[in-house]
Protein backbone atom coordinates (compact mmCIF):
# COMPACT_ATOMS: atom_id res chain seq x y z
CA UNK A 1 0.00 0.00 0.00
CA UNK A 2 1.27 3.50 -0.83
CA UNK A 3 2.65 5.35 2.18
CA UNK A 4 0.68 8.39 3.29
CA UNK A 5 1.95 11.52 5.03
CA UNK A 6 0.23 14.57 6.49
CA UNK A 7 -0.65 17.49 4.25
CA UNK A 8 1.74 19.68 6.21
CA UNK A 9 4.57 17.16 5.76
CA UNK A 10 3.86 17.07 2.01
CA UNK A 11 4.22 20.85 1.80
CA UNK A 12 7.51 20.58 3.72
CA UNK A 13 8.63 17.95 1.20
CA UNK A 14 7.81 20.20 -1.76
CA UNK A 15 9.64 23.09 -0.06
CA UNK A 16 12.73 20.90 0.27
CA UNK A 17 12.81 19.42 -3.23
CA UNK A 18 11.43 22.32 -5.31
CA UNK A 19 11.87 25.38 -3.06
CA UNK A 20 11.80 27.97 -5.84
CA UNK A 21 8.98 26.44 -7.88
CA UNK A 22 5.83 28.57 -7.98
CA UNK A 23 3.18 27.20 -5.62
CA UNK A 24 0.30 29.68 -5.75
CA UNK A 25 -0.32 32.77 -7.84
CA UNK A 26 -3.14 35.28 -7.62
CA UNK A 27 -3.09 38.40 -9.73
CA UNK A 28 0.45 39.78 -9.80
CA UNK A 29 1.59 37.91 -6.67
CA UNK A 30 3.26 34.48 -6.64
CA UNK A 31 4.65 32.53 -3.69
CA UNK A 32 7.12 29.66 -4.04
CA UNK A 33 6.79 26.34 -2.21
CA UNK A 34 9.55 27.38 0.22
CA UNK A 35 7.83 30.69 0.94
CA UNK A 36 4.44 29.01 1.39
CA UNK A 37 5.92 26.49 3.81
CA UNK A 38 7.68 29.10 5.96
CA UNK A 39 4.75 31.50 6.01
CA UNK A 40 2.26 28.80 6.97
CA UNK A 41 4.55 27.79 9.86
CA UNK A 42 4.20 31.35 11.19
CA UNK A 43 0.45 31.44 10.65
CA UNK A 44 0.08 28.07 12.40
CA UNK A 45 1.84 29.45 15.46
CA UNK A 46 -0.46 32.47 15.40
CA UNK A 47 -3.49 30.18 15.24
CA UNK A 48 -2.17 28.16 18.17
CA UNK A 49 -1.83 31.38 20.16
CA UNK A 50 -5.50 32.09 19.39
CA UNK A 51 -6.50 28.72 20.84
CA UNK A 52 -6.69 26.48 17.76
CA UNK A 53 -5.73 22.92 18.68
CA UNK A 54 -5.58 19.43 17.18
CA UNK A 55 -9.00 18.18 16.04
CA UNK A 56 -10.69 21.61 15.91
CA UNK A 57 -12.85 22.70 12.99
CA UNK A 58 -11.80 26.23 12.02
CA UNK A 59 -14.33 28.32 10.06
CA UNK A 60 -12.74 30.07 7.11
CA UNK A 61 -14.65 32.76 5.18
CA UNK A 62 -12.15 34.17 2.68
CA UNK A 63 -12.44 34.97 -1.00
CA UNK A 64 -10.08 33.32 -3.50
CA UNK A 65 -6.56 34.37 -2.62
CA UNK A 66 -3.12 33.14 -1.65
CA UNK A 67 -4.22 33.84 1.93
CA UNK A 68 -6.98 31.22 1.60
CA UNK A 69 -4.41 28.52 0.73
CA UNK A 70 -2.06 29.73 3.48
CA UNK A 71 -4.81 29.57 6.09
CA UNK A 72 -5.70 26.00 5.11
CA UNK A 73 -2.14 24.73 5.38
CA UNK A 74 -1.59 26.52 8.68
CA UNK A 75 -4.74 24.86 10.04
CA UNK A 76 -3.63 21.43 8.77
CA UNK A 77 -0.18 21.86 10.31
CA UNK A 78 -1.86 22.02 13.73
CA UNK A 79 -3.87 18.87 13.01
CA UNK A 80 -7.05 20.95 12.72
CA UNK A 81 -9.63 21.05 9.92
CA UNK A 82 -10.46 23.92 7.54
CA UNK A 83 -14.22 24.54 7.54
CA UNK A 84 -14.76 26.80 4.48
CA UNK A 85 -17.78 29.06 4.05
CA UNK A 86 -18.73 31.74 1.53
CA UNK A 87 -17.05 35.10 2.07
CA UNK A 88 -20.50 36.62 1.45
CA UNK A 89 -22.20 34.63 4.21
CA UNK A 90 -24.86 36.59 6.15
CA UNK A 91 -24.48 36.78 9.90
CA UNK A 92 -27.42 34.51 10.72
CA UNK A 93 -26.14 31.64 8.60
CA UNK A 94 -22.58 32.17 9.85
CA UNK A 95 -23.76 31.85 13.44
CA UNK A 96 -25.58 28.59 12.69
CA UNK A 97 -22.43 27.17 11.08
CA UNK A 98 -20.17 28.40 13.90
CA UNK A 99 -22.41 26.59 16.37
CA UNK A 100 -22.25 23.35 14.35
CA UNK A 101 -18.48 23.62 13.87
CA UNK A 102 -17.73 24.76 17.44
CA UNK A 103 -14.97 26.80 15.83
CA UNK A 104 -12.65 28.62 18.27
CA UNK A 105 -12.13 31.51 15.82
CA UNK A 106 -13.33 32.71 12.40
CA UNK A 107 -10.73 33.59 9.76
CA UNK A 108 -12.48 36.09 7.50
CA UNK A 109 -12.93 39.71 6.51
CA UNK A 110 -16.55 39.79 7.68
CA UNK A 111 -17.88 42.95 9.31
CA UNK A 112 -20.22 40.85 11.48
CA UNK A 113 -20.09 41.16 15.24
CA UNK A 114 -19.74 37.60 16.54
CA UNK A 115 -19.02 35.97 19.89
CA UNK A 116 -15.49 34.76 19.10
CA UNK A 117 -12.30 36.17 17.51
CA UNK A 118 -12.70 37.31 13.89
CA UNK A 119 -9.25 37.62 12.32
CA UNK A 120 -7.55 37.97 8.94
CA UNK A 121 -4.58 35.99 7.67
CA UNK A 122 -2.12 38.92 7.79
CA UNK A 123 -3.16 39.64 11.37
CA UNK A 124 -2.52 36.01 12.35
CA UNK A 125 0.84 35.92 10.53
CA UNK A 126 1.97 39.01 12.42
CA UNK A 127 1.54 37.17 15.73
CA UNK A 128 4.70 35.09 15.22
CA UNK A 129 8.05 35.57 13.50
CA UNK A 130 9.08 31.94 13.98
CA UNK A 131 8.90 30.19 10.60
CA UNK A 132 10.76 27.02 11.64
CA UNK A 133 9.11 23.62 11.21
CA UNK A 134 6.43 22.51 13.64
CA UNK A 135 5.97 19.00 15.03
CA UNK A 136 4.17 16.90 12.44
CA UNK A 137 0.40 16.65 12.95
CA UNK A 138 -2.41 15.03 10.98
CA UNK A 139 -5.94 16.40 10.96
CA UNK A 140 -8.44 13.59 11.77
CA UNK A 141 -10.79 15.21 9.19
CA UNK A 142 -9.31 16.74 6.03
CA UNK A 143 -12.14 19.23 5.33
CA UNK A 144 -15.62 20.16 6.51
CA UNK A 145 -17.53 22.05 3.80
CA UNK A 146 -21.10 23.20 4.30
CA UNK A 147 -24.26 22.55 2.34
CA UNK A 148 -27.56 24.36 2.56
CA UNK A 149 -29.17 21.66 0.49
CA UNK A 150 -32.80 21.98 -0.49
CA UNK A 151 -33.94 22.90 3.01
CA UNK A 152 -31.83 26.03 3.25
CA UNK A 153 -30.62 24.99 6.71
CA UNK A 154 -26.84 24.59 6.77
CA UNK A 155 -25.18 21.31 7.57
CA UNK A 156 -21.51 20.34 7.76
CA UNK A 157 -20.17 17.48 5.67
CA UNK A 158 -17.15 16.14 7.52
CA UNK A 159 -14.81 14.27 5.17
CA UNK A 160 -14.23 10.62 6.00
CA UNK A 161 -10.53 10.79 5.19
CA UNK A 162 -7.88 12.45 7.41
CA UNK A 163 -5.56 15.22 6.24
CA UNK A 164 -3.09 13.01 4.41
CA UNK A 165 -1.75 12.49 0.90
CA UNK A 166 0.71 10.23 -0.91
CA UNK A 167 4.33 10.48 0.21
CA UNK A 168 5.48 9.58 -3.32
CA UNK A 169 3.80 12.00 -5.73
CA UNK A 170 2.02 9.99 -8.45
CA UNK A 171 2.72 10.79 -12.08
CA UNK A 172 -0.98 11.51 -12.54
CA UNK A 173 -3.07 12.26 -9.47
CA UNK A 174 -6.68 13.13 -8.85
CA UNK A 175 -8.43 15.36 -11.37
CA UNK A 176 -5.88 14.26 -14.02
CA UNK A 177 -3.30 16.57 -12.45
CA UNK A 178 0.43 16.08 -12.89
CA UNK A 179 3.32 17.75 -11.02
CA UNK A 180 4.03 19.79 -14.17
CA UNK A 181 0.53 21.22 -14.49
CA UNK A 182 -0.33 24.90 -14.37
CA UNK A 183 -3.87 24.85 -12.97
CA UNK A 184 -6.23 27.83 -13.20
CA UNK A 185 -9.06 27.99 -10.65
CA UNK A 186 -11.59 30.80 -11.22
CA UNK A 187 -14.22 28.90 -9.21
CA UNK A 188 -14.63 29.58 -5.47
CA UNK A 189 -12.28 27.72 -3.15
CA UNK A 190 -14.91 27.68 -0.40
CA UNK A 191 -17.03 25.31 -2.48
CA UNK A 192 -16.19 21.62 -2.13
CA UNK A 193 -15.08 21.04 -5.73
CA UNK A 194 -12.74 24.03 -5.84
CA UNK A 195 -11.43 23.20 -2.38
CA UNK A 196 -10.68 19.60 -3.33
CA UNK A 197 -8.94 20.70 -6.51
CA UNK A 198 -6.80 23.14 -4.52
CA UNK A 199 -5.79 20.25 -2.23
CA UNK A 200 -4.97 18.06 -5.24
CA UNK A 201 -2.89 20.76 -6.96
CA UNK A 202 -0.85 21.45 -3.85
CA UNK A 203 -0.33 17.76 -3.11
CA UNK A 204 0.89 17.17 -6.66
CA UNK A 205 3.26 20.12 -6.37
CA UNK A 206 1.98 21.89 -9.45
CA UNK A 207 1.48 25.64 -9.97
CA UNK A 208 -1.98 26.74 -8.80
CA UNK A 209 -3.33 30.00 -10.24
CA UNK A 210 -6.21 31.27 -8.11
CA UNK A 211 -8.37 33.96 -9.68
CA UNK A 212 -9.78 36.43 -7.10
CA UNK A 213 -13.10 36.47 -8.94
CA UNK A 214 -14.50 35.02 -12.13
CA UNK A 215 -14.60 37.17 -15.23
CA UNK A 216 -15.19 35.42 -18.57
CA UNK A 217 -12.62 37.25 -20.66
CA UNK A 218 -10.10 37.50 -17.80
CA UNK A 219 -10.26 33.70 -17.43
CA UNK A 220 -9.33 33.21 -21.08
CA UNK A 221 -6.57 35.81 -20.73
CA UNK A 222 -5.19 34.03 -17.66
CA UNK A 223 -5.10 30.68 -19.46
CA UNK A 224 -3.20 32.24 -22.38
CA UNK A 225 -0.83 34.25 -20.18
CA UNK A 226 0.09 31.35 -17.88
CA UNK A 227 0.09 28.73 -20.66
CA UNK A 228 -2.26 26.88 -18.35
CA UNK A 229 -2.69 23.15 -18.88
CA UNK A 230 -5.68 22.62 -16.58
CA UNK A 231 -8.81 24.61 -15.66
CA UNK A 232 -12.00 24.10 -13.68
CA UNK A 233 -15.20 26.00 -14.47
CA UNK A 234 -18.86 25.56 -13.57
CA UNK A 235 -21.61 25.66 -16.23
CA UNK A 236 -22.58 29.25 -15.33
CA UNK A 237 -19.01 30.31 -16.13
CA UNK A 238 -19.03 28.27 -19.33
CA UNK A 239 -22.22 30.04 -20.41
CA UNK A 240 -20.73 33.49 -19.78
CA UNK A 241 -17.57 32.59 -21.66
CA UNK A 242 -19.60 31.25 -24.59
CA UNK A 243 -21.75 34.40 -24.69
CA UNK A 244 -18.69 36.60 -25.24
CA UNK A 245 -18.53 38.03 -28.78
CA UNK A 246 -16.94 35.44 -31.08
CA UNK A 247 -14.07 37.80 -31.89
CA UNK A 248 -13.31 38.26 -28.18
CA UNK A 249 -13.41 34.55 -27.38
CA UNK A 250 -11.39 33.50 -30.40
CA UNK A 251 -8.53 35.95 -29.92
CA UNK A 252 -7.16 33.97 -26.95
CA UNK A 253 -4.80 31.05 -27.46
CA UNK A 254 -6.00 28.11 -25.35
CA UNK A 255 -3.84 25.50 -27.10
CA UNK A 256 -1.89 24.81 -23.89
CA UNK A 257 -5.02 23.39 -22.20
CA UNK A 258 -4.99 19.63 -21.69
CA UNK A 259 -7.90 19.28 -19.26
CA UNK A 260 -11.08 21.27 -18.60
CA UNK A 261 -13.30 19.99 -15.79
CA UNK A 262 -16.87 21.07 -15.17
CA UNK A 263 -19.21 19.88 -12.42
CA UNK A 264 -21.29 21.22 -9.48
CA UNK A 265 -24.43 21.95 -11.57
CA UNK A 266 -26.23 20.62 -14.66
CA UNK A 267 -24.70 21.72 -17.97
CA UNK A 268 -27.16 22.47 -20.83
CA UNK A 269 -26.53 20.13 -23.75
CA UNK A 270 -26.01 22.94 -26.28
CA UNK A 271 -23.31 24.46 -24.06
CA UNK A 272 -21.57 21.16 -23.39
CA UNK A 273 -21.42 20.37 -27.09
CA UNK A 274 -20.12 23.87 -27.89
CA UNK A 275 -17.22 23.43 -25.46
CA UNK A 276 -16.42 19.93 -26.70
CA UNK A 277 -16.20 21.23 -30.28
CA UNK A 278 -14.14 24.23 -29.15
CA UNK A 279 -11.74 22.77 -26.58
CA UNK A 280 -11.62 19.15 -27.78
CA UNK A 281 -13.54 15.97 -26.88
CA UNK A 282 -10.66 14.35 -24.95
CA UNK A 283 -10.01 17.50 -22.90
CA UNK A 284 -13.53 18.23 -21.61
CA UNK A 285 -14.22 16.19 -18.47
CA UNK A 286 -17.30 15.99 -16.24
CA UNK A 287 -17.74 14.37 -12.84
CA UNK A 288 -20.90 13.69 -10.86
CA UNK A 289 -20.86 12.99 -7.13
CA UNK A 290 -21.96 14.61 -3.92
CA UNK A 291 -19.65 16.24 -1.44
CA UNK A 292 -20.37 13.02 0.47
CA UNK A 293 -18.37 11.10 -2.20
CA UNK A 294 -19.97 7.67 -1.71
CA UNK A 295 -19.76 7.03 -5.46
CA UNK A 296 -18.60 8.88 -8.57
CA UNK A 297 -19.34 8.96 -12.29
CA UNK A 298 -16.97 10.44 -14.89
CA UNK A 299 -17.45 11.11 -18.60
CA UNK A 300 -15.13 12.43 -21.30
CA UNK A 301 -16.30 14.72 -24.06
CA UNK A 302 -15.85 11.91 -26.59
CA UNK A 303 -18.10 9.60 -24.56
CA UNK A 304 -20.66 12.39 -24.14
CA UNK A 305 -21.00 12.77 -27.90
CA UNK A 306 -22.03 9.10 -27.98
CA UNK A 307 -24.25 9.43 -24.88
CA UNK A 308 -25.58 12.97 -25.16
CA UNK A 309 -26.81 14.34 -21.84
CA UNK A 310 -25.13 11.71 -19.66
CA UNK A 311 -22.90 12.42 -16.65
CA UNK A 312 -20.98 9.19 -17.21
CA UNK A 313 -20.49 5.70 -15.86
CA UNK A 314 -19.70 4.80 -12.27
CA UNK A 315 -15.93 4.78 -11.63
CA UNK A 316 -16.01 4.52 -7.83
CA UNK A 317 -18.56 2.82 -5.59
CA UNK A 318 -22.02 1.81 -6.84
CA UNK A 319 -25.15 3.61 -8.03
CA UNK A 320 -28.66 2.46 -8.94
CA UNK A 321 -32.07 3.95 -9.74
CA UNK A 322 -34.86 3.08 -7.28
CA UNK A 323 -38.60 3.43 -7.84
CA UNK A 324 -41.08 4.96 -5.40
CA UNK A 325 -42.08 1.42 -4.42
CA UNK A 326 -38.47 0.67 -3.40
CA UNK A 327 -37.66 -1.69 -6.28
CA UNK A 328 -34.47 -1.47 -8.34
CA UNK A 329 -35.22 -0.05 -11.79
CA UNK A 330 -34.00 -1.26 -15.15
CA UNK A 331 -32.48 0.71 -18.03
CA UNK A 332 -34.33 3.93 -18.96
CA UNK A 333 -36.64 3.76 -15.92
CA UNK A 334 -36.58 7.06 -14.01
CA UNK A 335 -36.13 6.91 -10.25
CA UNK A 336 -34.20 8.22 -7.28
CA UNK A 337 -30.44 7.65 -7.50
CA UNK A 338 -28.97 5.73 -4.58
CA UNK A 339 -25.24 5.37 -3.97
CA UNK A 340 -23.06 3.02 -1.96
CA UNK A 341 -19.38 3.30 -1.14
CA UNK A 342 -17.01 0.53 -2.30
CA UNK A 343 -17.29 -2.69 -0.31
CA UNK A 344 -15.00 -2.66 2.70
CA UNK A 345 -14.24 1.07 2.36
CA UNK A 346 -14.54 3.27 5.47
CA UNK A 347 -17.32 5.91 5.61
CA UNK A 348 -16.60 8.77 3.20
CA UNK A 349 -18.30 11.45 5.28
CA UNK A 350 -20.29 12.30 8.39
CA UNK A 351 -23.06 14.89 8.63
CA UNK A 352 -23.26 17.41 11.42
CA UNK A 353 -26.66 19.08 11.50
CA UNK A 354 -28.49 16.59 9.26
CA UNK A 355 -29.31 12.90 8.88
CA UNK A 356 -28.47 10.83 5.81
CA UNK A 357 -31.26 9.21 3.80
CA UNK A 358 -30.27 5.54 4.00
CA UNK A 359 -31.84 2.38 2.58
CA UNK A 360 -31.16 -1.18 3.68
CA UNK A 361 -27.79 -2.45 2.50
CA UNK A 362 -25.94 0.84 3.03
CA UNK A 363 -27.48 2.62 0.03
CA UNK A 364 -27.78 6.41 0.41
CA UNK A 365 -29.59 9.11 -1.60
CA UNK A 366 -28.70 12.75 -2.16
CA UNK A 367 -32.18 13.33 -3.61
CA UNK A 368 -31.23 13.28 -7.29
CA UNK A 369 -33.57 11.78 -9.89
CA UNK A 370 -32.29 10.01 -13.00
CA UNK A 371 -31.93 6.85 -15.06
CA UNK A 372 -29.28 4.59 -16.59
CA UNK A 373 -29.06 3.51 -20.21
CA UNK A 374 -28.24 -0.02 -21.37
CA UNK A 375 -24.50 0.75 -21.31
CA UNK A 376 -24.57 1.92 -17.69
CA UNK A 377 -24.39 5.67 -18.42
CA UNK A 378 -26.27 7.84 -15.91
CA UNK A 379 -28.63 10.66 -16.94
CA UNK A 380 -29.88 13.08 -14.28
CA UNK A 381 -33.25 14.81 -14.21
CA UNK A 382 -33.14 16.96 -11.07
CA UNK A 383 -33.41 16.90 -7.31
CA UNK A 384 -36.56 15.27 -5.92
CA UNK A 385 -37.05 18.33 -3.69
CA UNK A 386 -36.95 20.63 -6.75
CA UNK A 387 -39.42 18.58 -8.79
CA UNK A 388 -42.68 20.40 -9.63
CA UNK A 389 -45.92 18.43 -9.84
CA UNK A 390 -48.04 20.08 -12.55
CA UNK A 391 -51.49 18.59 -13.18
CA UNK A 392 -50.20 15.17 -12.11
CA UNK A 393 -47.05 15.33 -14.27
CA UNK A 394 -43.51 15.48 -12.87
CA UNK A 395 -41.60 18.49 -14.17
CA UNK A 396 -37.88 19.02 -13.51
CA UNK A 397 -36.66 22.65 -13.41
CA UNK A 398 -33.19 21.88 -14.80
CA UNK A 399 -34.67 20.80 -18.13
CA UNK A 400 -36.60 24.07 -18.49
CA UNK A 401 -33.63 26.16 -17.34
CA UNK A 402 -31.39 24.49 -19.92
CA UNK A 403 -33.87 25.27 -22.70
CA UNK A 404 -34.23 28.91 -21.63
CA UNK A 405 -30.45 29.38 -21.36
CA UNK A 406 -30.16 28.63 -25.07
CA UNK A 407 -31.80 32.02 -25.72
CA UNK A 408 -29.00 34.55 -26.37
CA UNK A 409 -30.63 37.21 -24.15
CA UNK A 410 -30.78 34.95 -21.08
CA UNK A 411 -27.82 35.24 -18.72
CA UNK A 412 -29.13 32.96 -15.97
CA UNK A 413 -32.47 31.50 -14.99
CA UNK A 414 -34.12 29.66 -12.10
CA UNK A 415 -37.40 27.79 -12.45
CA UNK A 416 -39.70 27.17 -9.48
CA UNK A 417 -43.24 26.00 -8.84
CA UNK A 418 -45.84 28.34 -7.36
CA UNK A 419 -49.28 27.27 -6.08
CA UNK A 420 -52.05 27.06 -8.68
CA UNK A 421 -55.69 26.28 -7.92
CA UNK A 422 -56.19 24.40 -11.18
CA UNK A 423 -52.90 22.56 -11.75
CA UNK A 424 -51.61 22.29 -8.18
CA UNK A 425 -48.47 24.15 -9.23
CA UNK A 426 -47.62 26.46 -12.09
CA UNK A 427 -44.15 26.88 -13.51
CA UNK A 428 -42.57 30.28 -12.83
CA UNK A 429 -39.31 31.35 -14.49
CA UNK A 430 -37.05 33.94 -12.85
CA UNK A 431 -34.75 35.37 -15.53
CA UNK A 432 -31.61 37.49 -15.40
CA UNK A 433 -31.40 38.91 -18.91
CA UNK A 434 -28.39 40.30 -20.76
CA UNK A 435 -30.53 42.50 -23.02
CA UNK A 436 -34.13 43.27 -23.84
CA UNK A 437 -36.33 40.20 -23.83
CA UNK A 438 -40.04 39.71 -23.15
CA UNK A 439 -42.14 36.77 -21.91
CA UNK A 440 -43.50 36.49 -25.46
CA UNK A 441 -39.94 36.13 -26.82
CA UNK A 442 -39.18 33.35 -24.38
CA UNK A 443 -42.50 31.60 -24.98
CA UNK A 444 -41.78 31.57 -28.71
CA UNK A 445 -38.28 30.28 -28.03
CA UNK A 446 -39.65 27.34 -26.00
CA UNK A 447 -42.51 26.49 -28.36
CA UNK A 448 -40.59 23.79 -30.24
CA UNK A 449 -38.27 22.86 -27.38
CA UNK A 450 -40.60 21.81 -24.56
CA UNK A 451 -43.97 20.12 -24.34
CA UNK A 452 -46.68 22.61 -23.35
CA UNK A 453 -47.11 21.47 -19.71
CA UNK A 454 -43.39 22.10 -19.09
CA UNK A 455 -43.51 25.68 -20.34
CA UNK A 456 -43.55 28.50 -17.74
CA UNK A 457 -46.91 30.13 -17.09
CA UNK A 458 -45.24 33.26 -15.72
CA UNK A 459 -41.95 35.10 -15.98
CA UNK A 460 -40.11 37.47 -13.69
CA UNK A 461 -37.06 39.52 -14.65
CA UNK A 462 -34.35 40.36 -12.11
CA UNK A 463 -31.01 42.17 -12.20
CA UNK A 464 -29.05 40.06 -9.73
CA UNK A 465 -27.36 36.70 -10.54
CA UNK A 466 -29.49 33.68 -9.69
CA UNK A 467 -26.62 31.29 -9.10
CA UNK A 468 -23.74 31.68 -6.68
CA UNK A 469 -20.05 31.61 -7.60
CA UNK A 470 -20.11 27.82 -7.55
CA UNK A 471 -23.01 27.66 -10.01
CA UNK A 472 -25.53 26.60 -7.36
CA UNK A 473 -29.10 27.87 -7.16
CA UNK A 474 -31.31 27.65 -4.06
CA UNK A 475 -34.72 27.18 -5.61
CA UNK A 476 -36.44 26.61 -2.26
CA UNK A 477 -35.27 30.01 -0.99
CA UNK A 478 -36.41 31.72 -4.21
CA UNK A 479 -39.79 30.04 -3.93
CA UNK A 480 -40.21 30.96 -0.24
CA UNK A 481 -39.39 34.61 -0.97
CA UNK A 482 -42.09 34.79 -3.64
CA UNK A 483 -44.70 33.05 -1.54
CA UNK A 484 -44.23 35.71 1.15
CA UNK A 485 -45.20 38.43 -1.28
CA UNK A 486 -47.16 36.68 -4.01
CA UNK A 487 -48.92 39.80 -5.20
CA UNK A 488 -45.75 41.58 -6.36
CA UNK A 489 -43.31 38.77 -6.99
CA UNK A 490 -44.98 36.48 -9.47
CA UNK A 491 -44.20 38.59 -12.52
CA UNK A 492 -45.83 38.73 -15.93
CA UNK A 493 -47.96 35.85 -17.14
CA UNK A 494 -46.85 34.31 -20.41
Amino acid sequence: MDEMISLGAKLRQHARFQPNAPAVSSGAETVSYAELHRRTNRIARGLAALGVKHGDLVTLGLSNSIGFVEACYAIWKLGATPQPVSFRLPKGELEQIMELAKTPIVIADFKHEIDRPLVGVAEIAAMSDDDSDLPDATAPISKAPTSGGSTGRPKLILAGQPGVTFKETPEIGGWRMTPNDIAVLPAPLYHNAGFGMMMAAMSQGCHLVVMPRFDPEATLAEIEKRRATWVYVVPTMMNRIWRLPDATREKYDLSSLETLWHLAAPCPAFLKEAFIRWIGPEKVMELYAGTEAQAVTIITGAEWLEHRGSVGRVTLGEMKAVGEDGRDLGPREVGEIYMRRPEGAPPTYQYRGATAKVMEGGWESLGDIGWFDEDGYLYLADRRTDMILVGGSNVYPAEIEAALEEHPAVQSVAVIGLPDEDLGNRIHAIVQARGTVTPEDLKAHLADRLVSYKQPRSYEFVDEPLRDDAGKVRRSALRDARLKDTGTKTGAAA
